[in-house]
């Protein structure tokens, strides 16, 4: 059964069994049989801001498919039946990280086994590997170093632009960012204006996890707290750069954190404007220090995506990002509230590592059919979201 034809069968069953449910009706033909979500629904379609209790009481109704026509009706009232991805290349140029954070089965300490750090030249051959369908985004993320300076990552993305002068560079997670200037001796600032005129152009999301003390300090201590990944953060909007902000869910972490979570972000956003997009990732334990936890289910997976599109109103942009969710979870996401599956990515490592079993990559094609299948229209884009326009050996960008 579709999901369509699923929602369909869901609002008939509740107006055949009244006596037993409670349905409200509203000129848009929204029903649920939970009475905790028509105030918040009222709030949806008067366009205004949810709580944090609102949030909380997404996070625990059981009538998600309730909570899925909510976030739909949002996603269509801000894209209609657009649905974007891009065609990127993800290149990490080092695993071995200072850290050791019982989230990350990526990461490894200098001289373990299956550690490795590519050189400079192997770095610009692996973007080059990629480049057969025209990327337009690189992805660059990594781990935290404890040798390599910031001169090093100065270079990689000099070359970069040398060789690949139109490919827009999406580098360094705010962690990264925060140790290179520690280890450089640099503010965030000079740091991240050493890294602008080196070619940096926007950041990723990566490594904000859950922003809550008593969660951090369990699954990612190593790493900068939460209130600091905001201020490096808001310092590189504030410089003119957009990022992505994403969250960890699915491990040790309560609603109510997921909820702090995304009411920090919507309140930065709502300061700054920076943030393009928001990405939810499902924690994936195996290979890690937390591998007894059980994996996130379907249904977790789309409730997080819906419940994201609800309370982050001043986000453009939902992603669900396939490589993690699986490609059929992620069709079903663009029903959820998503308008964004991400890219082609050709080869993914972090989530890999730890027991993802979704294909490395994907061709443009296979996108656009996950897309279409879905009942949405598929529409390239570059990292800031410009239509991009293809002929059969060159691509135009739409600003």
């Amino acid at each position: 059964m579709s999901l369509e034809a699923a929602l369909r069968y869901h609002q008939s069953m509740q107006s055949t069994v009244g006596n037993t449910r409670q349905t409200t009706g509203h000129p848009s033909g929204f029903r649920t049989y939970d009475s905790r979500l028509e105030p918040i629904a009222a709030k949806v379609f008067a366009q205004e801001r949810l709580s944090a209790d609102d949030g909380l009481a997404l996070y625990a109704s059981r009538d998600v498919l309730a909570v899925g026509w909510l976030a739909n009706h949002v996603r269509e009232r801000m894209h209609g039946d657009v649905t974007y991805f891009n065609v990127n290349r993800h290149i990490n140029p080092t695993n071995v990280c200072v850290a050791a954070c019982k989230l990350c089965a990526f990461g490894r300490k200098k001289g373990d086994a299956g550690s490795y750090t590519m050189a400079l030249d192997e770095a610009w051959a692996t973007a080059a590997s990629g480049y057969t369908e025209a990327v337009t985004e690189f992805h660059i993320v990594g781990g935290l170093h404890p040798d390599l300076p910031l001169e090093f990552f100065l270079d990689l993305v000099r070359g970069l632009k040398e060789r690949f002068p139109k490919v827009h560079i999406k580098a360094f997670t705010m962690v990264e960012i925060a140790f290179l200037a520690k280890r450089a001796k640099l503010t965030i600032k000079q740091t991240l204006e050493k890294l602008r005129d080196a070619g940096v152009d926007s950041m990723p999301g990566g490594g904000a996890e859950i922003f809550t003390h008593r969660v951090r300090s369990i699954i990612c201590d190593h790493k900068i707290d939460g209130e600091e990944w905001l201020e490096t953060a808001r310092l590189a909007h504030k410089m003119g750069f957009r990022s992505n902000a994403t969250m960890l869910y699915g491990h040790i972490e309560y609603d109510e954190d997921r909820v702090d979570h995304l009411l920090k972000l919507r309140a930065l956003q709502d300061e700054t404007g920076g943030f393009q997009t928001f990405i939810p990732l499902a924690f994936h334990p195996e290979n890690t220090p937390l591998d007894h936890l059980p994996v996130t289910t379907g249904l977790t997976d789309i409730r997080q995506i819906a419940v994201s599109r609800l309370l982050l109103d001043n986000f453009a942009h939902i992603k669900a990002y396939w490589q993690m969710l699986t490609p059929k979870i992620a069709q079903i996401a663009l029903r959820f509230g998503a308008d964004d599956l991400d890219g082609t990515v050709i080869e993914e490592k972090i989530y890999h590592d730890a027991g993802a079993t979704t294909p490395q990559g994907m061709t443009r094609k296979e996108l656009c059919r996950l897309i279409t299948e879905a009942g949405r229209v598929p529409v390239e884009r570059d990292t800031l979201y410009h239509a991009v326009t293809r002929t059969e050996d060159s691509f135009t960008v739409a600003v």
